[in-house]
């Protein structure tokens, strides 16, 4: 189902996921109400949600529609002007998102990935998000407090300390931190096994341990839990 406030872009999008075998556009709506009401009606597989749309816009869509039983995935469609509102849409329970300039072949590729279950990073929207987070988390690690001030010159960064605290509360091997930055990078499995030189079957493995123990239900949820804690950091 496609959720845009222009005629013209559900139209192309339309046009553009119709031409591929097994794939068919079942409801369109113009504003984010309407794609909560049509999601009740039409019970699509994927919803391609606009972000920004008159009335309910697409953060608070994706919102009520991930509250509905058995929801399905929300393909968030974004422009670099959207910034603000990414990490809000992965909080908001996105399966992905995708550059609306991305190409036909990625967006085809983007509705399939979400359909199977899988959670959708686009490599370039992803470093828009980490420069974001990572600037709010650096911030808020060097704000003066009580116990950590110029004066003393000790201690250590409480960002880092915050990240190494949650990846041992929850037990995250070496191995599986390593491989929680590269989603958190928007890497595939693909390159990941590349960058670590190891099997593709091997990073599957684990993602779904850092899934399992994150208690987070999918790649996307994971690099939310990452930025909040402050691990995407390289140090």
């Amino acid at each position: 189902m496609l959720a845009d406030d222009q005629d013209l872009v559900r139209a192309g999008f339309r046009v553009i996921l119709e031409s591929e075998p097994g794939f068919r556009v079942v409801g369109e709506a113009p504003d984010g109400a309407a794609a909560v009401d049509a999601v009740v009606a039409l019970r699509p597989d994927v919803v391609c949600l606009d972000v920004q749309m008159p009335g309910v816009d697409g953060l608070e869509a994706a919102r009520r529609i991930a509250a509905l039983p058995d929801p399905p995935a929300v393909l968030v469609l974004t422009t670099f002007d959207d910034d603000g509102a990414l990490f809000a849409a992965l909080e908001a329970g996105a399966s992905g998102f995708l550059l609306k300039n991305a190409s036909p072949e990625r967006l085809i590729d983007a509705v399939r990935t979400v359909a199977a279950g899988d959670a959708l990073l686009d490599p370039d929207v992803t470093r828009r998000v980490i420069s974001r987070a990572t600037a709010t988390t650096a911030a808020a690690a060097h704000a003066p407090d009580p116990v950590r001030t110029p004066a003393t010159g000790t201690g250590s960064d409480p960002a880092t300390d915050t990240g190494a605290a949650a990846i041992a509360a929850v037990g995250l091997t070496e191995r599986e931190t390593e491989v929680l930055r590269l989603l958190a990078r928007g890497l595939s499995n693909a390159e990941i096994a590349r960058t670590l030189y190891v099997g593709e079957a091997t990073v599957k493995t684990h993602v779904s341990n850092v899934l399992q123990k994150t208690g987070v239900r999918d790649r996307i949820q994971a690099v939310v839990w990452a930025f909040e804690r402050g691990i995407t950091a390289s140090s």
